[in-house]
């Protein structure tokens, strides 16, 4: 898949894209395939698999958490392929792998690539792999038509983000603020400066992610952002308001696109 160019033509008919989020065995891999379920049900245009680990340090409290309960209930590499192979199958929005290097590196790169490819997915995002160390995998991805997202970060020089933006591919995931996922924040100028940065960088889709809680949040991006990526704020809604408070949510964040 073209990533780019597809994400390109969802953004004909709607301002911002919606990604989401999904922890592979949190709460369960029957509750997954109802979170997956609902998501297709409200339009959402792309979807990230987290495969869980044990440290996942770009994560906050309530991703840490689910990554260790699905760990607990012994979520394994093949459940999560086979979550994948089944929701690529039947669902339309993009699949995505999100992960951390040693899971993928203990696998393998070539038949991690080979796996990720049969499984349906468009590419991977693994927040703790620098860009120069890709190398073997890139060639492995790229290989099989898989495209590695790069993060941009507030914390990246200009020259780091000039790096980053020529070797990025499918679209830039740009880092709202500093620290971990989950916290509850607004967004400042500072917000909207680094985006505008990105932008320079980078002539491919900008999606946004870390912090991102409502439909409020989504609106305040159009025009600055092509896709706003909510993940722990639909992981509270499943654990504060079950499949309704989880619907919802997806409903209102999906009438932001517009």
């Amino acid at each position: 898949m073209n990533l780019a160019a597809h994400i390109r033509q969802r953004l004909h008919d709607r301002r911002i894209l919606l990604m989401t989020h999904v922890i592979v065995g949190y709460p369960s891999l029957e509750i997954n395939w109802q979170m997956l379920d609902a998501m297709a049900q409200a339009d959402v245009d792309l979807v990230e698999l987290q495969m869980p680990f044990s440290e996942p340090i770009a994560d906050g409290p309530a991703f840490a958490r689910a990554c260790q309960q699905a760990l607990e209930n012994h979520t394994t590499l093949e459940n999560y392929f086979e979550l994948m192979d089944r929701s690529a199958a039947r669902f339309p929005m993009v699949h995505l792998m999100m992960g951390y290097y040693n899971v993928v590196l203990q696998y393998g790169h070539e038949p991690f690539s080979a796996r990720l490819a049969a499984a349906g997915a468009a590419g991977c995002i693994i927040p703790d792999l620098p860009l120069e160390e890709y190398g073997e995998l890139l060639a492995a991805l790229n290989e099989r038509e898989l495209q590695a997202v790069q993060l941009m970060t507030p914390t990246n020089t200009l020259r780091r983000l000039e790096t980053i933006g020529k070797a990025a591919q499918g679209f830039v995931y740009a880092v709202a603020r500093k620290g971990v996922t989950g916290r509850r924040s607004e967004f400042s100028p500072e917000v909207f400066e680094f985006l505008s940065t990105c932008r320079r960088y980078s002539d491919l889709p900008l999606g946004v992610g870390f912090g991102l809680q409502s439909e409020a949040h989504l609106r305040q991006l159009h025009g600055h952002a092509d896709i706003g990526i909510v993940g722990s704020a639909l992981l509270h809604a499943w654990e504060s308001g079950g499949l309704e408070g989880y619907r919802k949510l997806l409903y209102q964040l999906a009438a932001a696109r517009f």
